[in-house]
């Protein structure tokens, strides 16, 4: 692996890196400013009728969140396609870790993929929400503990052939290895794993928290979002391109990077500034979120690291 200090960019066992750019920016990536009760309040800036129209499949099954709907849909969408670039999408079976209300699960659903979601119970046995997954034909699996992922132990090794953690590990809190044996034992040989997260080193990002430093604050989470946001809200880790090629090389030499991008602000609402977004543009490393895909082309040493003290 070779790292240009000019932009950062990663060439990874012959595979690539590339910057996408075909999004609109938005100041705060970390929350939306509200979250609007109904589908009209929650569409009303975003012009978007594909967005309109699964809006609308959530009313009829009971609602959701319309305001995270709206607010995500587009990386729910460029996630999606970038992983469609290199994979085939038909008769894949999929498990989406954090599957929230199903606004990812759905599309992948509606277009063919068998669709398992995952998440507490506090979303996944909501009456909405189990109304939509069996109208689609989505399977629905509550876990307690992801340390502990027992919730998964009754599935067979190799069900799935995608396993998608987006916007997910940043939140991890946990040594996070016995899962990570369990997502193994999951994923089929030739099977990807989708990550997505945000970038520590993007325009708006922590690596630059100057601010912070001149008032004695230290680094990562603020000691007011550590007491006040409950313990799965915070981002209390966000990494780098590199870090996130380290990590996936530690936990199995079986493990492969398919593919590492940088990936533009996925978010509605207002721009950055057009000095931000010119560096954005000229050195990819800032942009604002990553995209890689781990695959497993065969299944040999397993997961190798042990956490000790």
């Amino acid at each position: 692996m070779t790292v240009s200090k000019a932009v950062d960019s990663l060439e990874i066992n012959g595979n690539f890196i590339r910057s996408a750019l075909d999004f609109p920016a938005r100041a705060d990536r970390h929350s939306p400013p509200s979250m609007p009760e109904t589908p009209d309040a929650a569409l009303a800036a975003t012009f978007d009728p594909e967005l309109d129209r699964v809006a609308w499949i959530f009313r009829d099954h009971g609602g959701t969140d319309f305001g995270y709907l709206a607010w995500h849909f587009r990386r729910f969408k460029e996630t999606k396609r970038i992983f469609e670039e290199t994979h085939e999408r038909r008769g894949q079976r999929v498990l989406d870790v954090g599957a929230h209300w199903l606004h990812q699960a759905l599309l992948y659903a509606q277009d063919g993929y068998r669709v398992t979601a995952a998440d507490f119970p506090i979303t996944i046995e909501n009456p909405a929400v189990k109304s939509l997954a069996a109208a689609h034909g989505i399977e629905r699996i509550s876990y307690e503990d992801l340390e502990a992922p027992t919730a998964f132990s009754a599935i067979p090794d190799g069900t799935f052939d995608v396993i998608l953690f987006t916007e997910i590990i940043e939140h991890i809190t946990f040594n996070p290895v016995a899962m990570w044996k369990e997502m193994y034992r999951l994923l089929a040989p030739g099977g990807v794993i989708v990550v997505t997260t945000p970038n520590y080193y993007s325009v708006k990002g922590r690596a630059w928290g100057f601010r912070r430093t001149l008032h004695g604050y230290g680094s990562a989470l603020p000691v007011e979002e550590i007491l006040r946001v409950p313990t799965y809200g915070p981002h209390w880790k966000e990494f780098s391109l590199r870090e996130l090629w380290v990590y996936f090389s530690l936990l199995s030499p079986d493990f492969k990077i398919h593919k590492a991008i940088y990936v533009d602000d996925y978010y509605a609402g207002p721009k950055i500034s057009a000095i931000l977004r010119f560096f954005e543009r000229k050195f990819p490393v800032l942009q604002r979120n990553l995209h890689i895909e781990v695959t497993l082309p065969s299944k040999e040493k397993g997961i190798v690291i042990a956490p000790t003290f």
